[in-house]
């Protein structure tokens, strides 16, 4: 049911004051425009609420029985414009964002530091899932905006870049690249290796440029996520291939970080949303965080 609240002002303006003049001064419209809110606001309710002669206006019975309840009304409902109004201009609120896990262990937690010391109050909800994950909870409203791997456009999915991030070969420390500075990709050939698998959005990155090499490579081992193959090569199972921002500074004390070669692979982190999106205040401010974040990375 349609709620008509230009004439529930009306008839509440008309109660209190009993004078189409006042009344209609008091909403800054003329008589006719008073009388015509009235009209269809008893039309629309079927009733008569108010009865006028020539000296006076006065409530009916169902008039009076309605004035209590329309003045709740109006009240509830300029109560919750203006906490809506406050909250907007406070950037007050609760943030669902998607990210692939990577995204979630260096890169993002600079900038919800920065964002929390700003808006104590607000709430952030991570949906850590693969590419493929992160994009459909964006195209489906569960987040608000993603951070995603850049690669295949998706229809009604827009993408702003962020960071380049190197893949790098990461091993124990008793291995025997562990005290390179780097390695090229044939020379991991005699060495097994954790490698993403066919699920995972790096695995076609890799496959594209290391077309001519990957053969050549022993992927022993395959995992959908970096963080398993971080557990398995602290245990000594074997080194393994994995995005630079994967590797949290010691978390694993006996693990090295080698940079890869020849060629040098990389991959683009990119902010996801929809073509249409409205995002929240809170949602735009932490959006805009980090894009400002990504700016101020990529100056020399």
């Amino acid at each position: 049911m349609r709620i008509d609240t230009l004439g529930v002002q009306a008839f509440i303006a008309l109660a209190q004051h009993r004078n189409f003049r006042i009344a209609a001064d008091e909403l800054h419209i003329s008589q006719t425009a008073l009388s015509r809110r009235l009209q269809t606001l008893e039309a629309h309710l079927g009733v008569k609420l108010i009865e006028r002669t020539t000296r006076s206006v006065e409530l009916t019975r169902i008039g009076r029985d309605f004035l209590p309840r329309g003045r709740r009304l109006l009240g509830e409902l300029e109560t919750a414009l203006t906490e809506i109004r406050e909250t907007g201009k406070a950037l007050r609120g609760d943030v669902t964002i998607a990210c692939v896990p990577t995204a979630g262990v260096r890169y993002l937690p600079r900038a919800i530091q920065e964002y929390s010391a700003r808006f104590p109050d607000n709430r952030i909800r991570i949906l850590d899932h693969s590419s493929h994950g992160v994009a459909e909870a964006v195209l489906r409203r569960e987040a608000e905006f993603g951070i995603n791997i850049g690669g295949a456009q998706v229809a009604d999915l827009q993408s702003i870049p962020l960071v380049r991030d190197a893949f790098v070969l990461i091993c124990r420390d008793d291995h025997a690249l562990a005290d390179r500075k780097r390695v090229s990709w044939s020379q991991l050939a005699p060495y097994p290796l954790i490698f993403a698998g066919q699920v995972s959005g790096n695995r076609p990155l890799l496959d594209l440029a290391l077309a001519a090499d990957a053969p050549r490579l022993s992927a022993y081992y395959e995992v959908q996520r970096s963080s398993t193959a971080l557990g398995l090569v602290a245990e000594g199972v074997g080194a393994a291939v994995v995005p630079g921002l994967a590797v949290q500074k010691d978390a694993y004390p006996r693990i090295r970080v080698v940079a890869l070669v020849q060629p040098v692979v990389s991959r683009a982190l990119v902010l996801t949303s929809t073509r249409s999106a409205q995002l929240s205040p809170a949602a735009q401010a932490l959006y805009d965080m980090l894009i400002r974040h990504a700016r101020a990375h990529s100056r020399p």
